[in-house]
């Protein structure tokens, strides 16, 4: 998805992949499925040990990419994950990490934030609310000043991760404003419920905080920054879903051209009749576009450059459109045996039709490039 750029990243995506065939492959993922077990808390430390929740913090904060670019690094990893479909949190740590780590106040959390690079926190982002949709800068949840802090109320959820993390990032209104807040997940008063997924491993929770207090010191960035803030954590979460669903298309893909020359009808391999290539090359032609919108996305989100939101939501809509009708046509494609359990092919379309709805449908994107090219054209 994102070309190598040095051998340095060639040996850190070959370490990433070996070491995901090794641990986290895709009879891993039915184990887990099977134990009702979302990701294994060793299994992630030793992912973490990789460098895989530091890349996008900076060296004295004690992460470090191996690039130079820790966003193009990360996603890197994601298209790894996603060819065996592997679980984990590396989205809502790395998305949590990229909102403390730009905070003007990024030294108060730094014990927060080394725990979550070395693997022993997982800290995920409260930002969904129930029955809306995706909004980050719109929030019900209040935040009330005390004497001593601030009392939280509210409800959260599809929080991934949400009954393994430690700590949650949580999106409310305070005094008006939009601020965020670090509440750890034992605070008295908190909540958490978890719900179902389409995904075998992916969960997610609903988290009620009542009567929740914290110190002024849970609180995240300026209330100037937070808009920004929030901002970057939606565009890494977004493009982190594109490259993995790039890398689920990849191997789907070419699971099902391999399937067309091996199987044979009438004494023909399947693939080489007409109307099944001109499938495949359709499907070719979408899957080149997926890659070039997402590198696209990501390179202008490790920039910071002024086209980032409009280039994440060109990517997150076309990938949300294509993803699961490709892995649709692939489960066709293979015939009987793509529809059996058995096969592993809707694990990759459980995943892609997980997050065509997550961080912002197709739809909403679309109305959003909309409305940003009116900005442009009007500016």
């Amino acid at each position: 998805m994102t070309a190598a750029a040095n051998p340095e990243q060639v040996l850190f995506a070959s370490t990433a992949s070996a070491f995901l065939e090794k641990e986290a492959s895709l009879r891993r993922v039915r184990e887990l499925h099977a134990a009702a077990t979302s990701f294994d808390a060793d299994w992630w430390q030793r992912a973490a040990e990789l460098g895989w929740a530091g890349l996008l913090v900076p060296e004295e904060l004690g992460g470090g990419s191996v690039s130079g670019d820790g966003v193009a690094d990360l996603a890197l990893v994601a298209e790894q994950i996603g060819r065996t479909v592997a679980p984990g949190p590396l989205h809502p740590v790395n998305t949590v990490l990229a909102g403390l780590v730009d905070a003007d106040d990024a030294e108060t959390h730094c014990a927060t934030i080394e725990a979550m690079v070395a693997g022993e926190l997982v800290a995920s982002w409260a930002v969904y609310e129930p029955g809306r949709v995706w909004a980050p800068g719109h929030t019900t949840v209040m935040a009330t000043a005390t004497d001593a802090g601030y009392r939280i109320d509210g409800v959260k959820d599809r929080v991934e991760a949400g009954a393994q993390s430690g700590l949650f990032l949580v999106v409310a209104s305070c005094e008006g404003t939009v601020r965020q807040f670090l509440i750890p997940a034992d605070a008295p008063g908190v909540t958490v419920v978890e719900q179902t997924s389409i995904d075998l491993v992916k969960r997610y929770a609903t988290v009620t905080f009542d009567g929740v207090r914290v110190d002024a010191d849970a609180l995240v960035g300026s209330a100037e920054q937070t808009p920004g803030l929030i901002a970057r954590q939606s565009q890494i979460a977004q493009i982190l879903q594109c490259a993995e669903v790039v890398g689920i298309l990849d191997t789907v893909l070419a699971m099902t051209i391999q399937w067309g020359r091996d199987r044979h009808s009438f004494g023909r391999p399947l693939g080489s009749y007409q109307a099944l290539k001109h499938r495949y090359a359709d499907m070719k032609i979408w899957f080149e576009a997926c890659r070039a919108t997402t590198r696209a996305a990501v390179a202008d989100v490790a920039a910071r450059a002024p086209s980032a939101e409009m280039s994440v939501s060109v990517a997150k809509s076309y990938l949300g459109e294509h993803a699961a009708p490709m892995v649709q046509q692939c489960i066709q494609l293979h015939g009987g045996i793509g529809v059996t359990w058995e096969h592993d092919l809707h694990l990759f379309l459980r995943r892609v039709t997980l997050y065509r709805s997550m961080f912002g449908t197709p739809e909403e994107h679309n109305l959003r490039v909309y409305d940003l090219s009116n900005e442009e054209a009007a500016s």
